[in-house]
C-alpha cells in the first residue's frame, strides 16, 4: 500500500478506514464486492425458500403464504440501504420476521450488519426483540412441523452468530481505526521533535558563532582602528605616527587574530557536523582563560583575573561546564570592550567540587550610559541563559551602583 486513500486502499479497504478520523467515505471496491455478495447470498436463500414454500401450505394459513415471498423480496433489496440506515432497517424488519419465511437470508445479513455497524448496547435489544417476534412461529410451526427444537435452536443460534460475527468485524474495525489515529499522531509528534531538534540546532549554531566571532572580530576591530589612527594625517603632525615596523608588527597581529577566529570558527563547524574526533580539541577549557584574558590585554584592554577554583579537582569538571565558563568570560570581556572601552574588568573563578564552579565578570559602567548601552544588550547573553541553563546552573547579569556583573553559577559536578 502506497498510504490511506491511495487507489489500492480504495480497493482493499472498507469505506469507514479511509476517510479522515473515523468518518467513514463512499464504498470502496471492497465494499462494492461485499455488497454484491451478501445480496447474492439473501437472494439465493430467498429463491430456494420460495421454491420449498409448497411444503408449508397444509400447515401455514393462506395470507402468510401470499405475503412471505414479496416481503422477503422486499428485505433483499433494502439491503442496499443497509450501510446508510443500519439500526432504521432492523427496527423496520422487526414485524416481518414474525411470520416470513423467505425472509431469512436478508434478516441475517441485517443482523450481521446490526452488530458491525451499531453500538452494542442500542443493537441488542433490537436482537433481543426480533428473537422475541420469531418465537410464536417456531412455537406453532417450527416445532410440529419443520423439525422440531433442533430446528429452532439452530435458527437462533444462526441469528446470534451473524450477531457476534458483526460485533468482532466491528471491534476489529476500531482496533484498526485506533492504531492508525495512534500511528498519525505518533507522526505528527515525531514531525514536532524534529522541527524541535532542527531549531535546536540552529539555535546551538547561532550560539556558536556568535561566542566565537563577537569576540575576535571585536579584537580585530580593536586593532584595525588603533593603526587606522597612528598612520592618519593628525598622528603624523603630532609626532604619534607609527614607525614602518610598528606598522608590520600591528598589520601581522591583525593576521593572527583574523587567522584564529578562521581556525575557532572552523573547529566550531567541526564539533557541530559531529565529527568525533576533533570534538574534544575544539572545546575550550577553564585553563584558556588565561590566554583569553591575554588577548585582550593585547588590545589595550585593562583585566584582572582571579583564579580562586581547586585547580587540582579542575580534571573532574565537565568539558561543556568548563567551555560555558569560557564563553561567559568571552562574552564579558567583549561587552565590556564594546560599551565600556576604557573600564578595568575583573573577572573572578572560584569554586570546588562541593560548592560549584562561580565565573563572575564585573566592569565601571561609563557615566552617562543609557539603558540601551548596557553591556550585554545584544542577543549573547540570552544564548549563555541557555547554555547554563542546558548545563543545570544559572546565570544572572545587571547593573548596579555604577557597575556592570556578569555572574553564572554552573554544577561541578554531573
Amino acid at each position: 500500500m502506497t498510504g490511506v486513500g491511495g487507489w489500492e486502499d480504495r480497493w482493499l479497504l472498507p469505506g469507514e478506514l479511509l476517510g479522515p478520523g473515523r468518518r467513514p467515505v463512499a464504498r470502496s471496491g471492497r465494499d462494492w464486492a461485499v455488497d454484491v455478495l451478501l445480496f447474492a447470498w439473501a437472494v439465493g436463500v430467498w429463491v430456494v425458500m420460495v421454491a420449498t414454500a409448497g411444503q408449508r401450505d397444509y400447515y401455514v394459513p393462506d395470507w402468510m403464504a401470499v405475503i412471505d415471498a414479496p416481503f422477503g423480496a422486499l428485505a433483499c433489496v433494502a439491503l442496499w440501504w443497509r450501510r446508510r440506515f443500519p439500526l432504521l432497517l432492523a427496527w423496520a424488519i422487526v414485524p416481518v420476521a414474525g411470520f416470513s419465511y423467505t425472509i431469512f437470508g436478508a434478516l441475517t445479513v441485517i443482523l450481521l450488519n446490526l452488530g458491525l455497524r451499531v453500538p452494542i448496547r442500542r443493537a441488542l435489544p433490537v436482537l433481543c426483540l426480533n428473537i422475541v417476534v420469531a418465537l410464536p412461529y417456531m412455537v406453532i410451526y417450527t416445532v410440529p412441523n419443520e423439525g422440531g427444537w433442533i430446528t429452532a435452536g439452530f435458527v437462533f443460534a444462526y441469528y446470534l452468530f451473524f450477531f457476534a460475527w458483526g460485533t468482532g468485524m466491528r471491534v476489529r474495525r476500531q482496533l484498526v481505526a485506533r492504531l492508525r489515529e495512534d500511528a498519525e499522531r505518533e507522526r505528527a509528534e515525531h514531525a514536532r521533535r524534529l522541527a524541535d531538534a532542527r531549531r535546536a540546532e540552529r539555535e546551538a549554531i547561532a550560539r556558536e558563532m556568535h561566542d566565537v566571532l563577537a569576540h575576535r572580530i571585536s579584537l580585530l576591530s580593536v586593532h584595525a582602528g588603533a593603526l587606522a589612527y597612528r598612520t592618519a594625517p593628525v598622528a603624523e603632525r603630532r609626532g604619534k605616527a607609527l614607525t614602518g615596523s610598528e606598522v608590520s608588527d600591528s598589520a601581522q597581529l591583525i593576521r593572527d587574530t583574523a587567522h584564529q577566529a578562521l581556525e575557532e570558527l572552523r573547529q566550531v563547524l567541526t564539533v557541530l557536523r559531529g565529527a568525533e574526533d576533533a570534538q574534544g580539541a575544539a572545546l575550550p577549557r577553564i585553563a584558556d582563560v588565561r590566554g583569553l584574558v591575554a588577548e585582550a590585554e593585547e588590545a589595550g584592554q585593562r583585566v584582572v583575573l582571579t583564579e580562586a577554583y581547586d585547580v587540582e579537582a579542575a580534571g573532574s569538571l565537565r568539558g561543556q561546564v568548563q567551555r560555558t565558563a569560557y564563553r561567559v568570560v568571552q562574552e564579558g570581556l567583549t561587552n565590556a570592550r564594546k560599551h565600556a572601552p576604557e573600564a578595568e574588568v575583573a573577572i573572578t573563578l572560584e569554586g570546588g567540587p562541593e560548592t560549584g564552579l562561580v565565573v563572575r565578570v564585573r566592569n565601571a559602567l561609563p557615566a552617562g550610559a543609557a539603558a540601551a548601552d548596557i553591556p550585554g544588550a545584544g542577543a549573547g547573553l540570552a544564548g549563555l541563559e541557555e547554555r547554563a541553563v542546558l548545563d543545570g546552573g544559572t546565570l544572572r547579569h545587571g547593573a548596579s551602583g555604577g557597575t556592570f556583573e556578569l555572574l553564572a553559577r554552573l554544577p561541578w559536578g554531573g
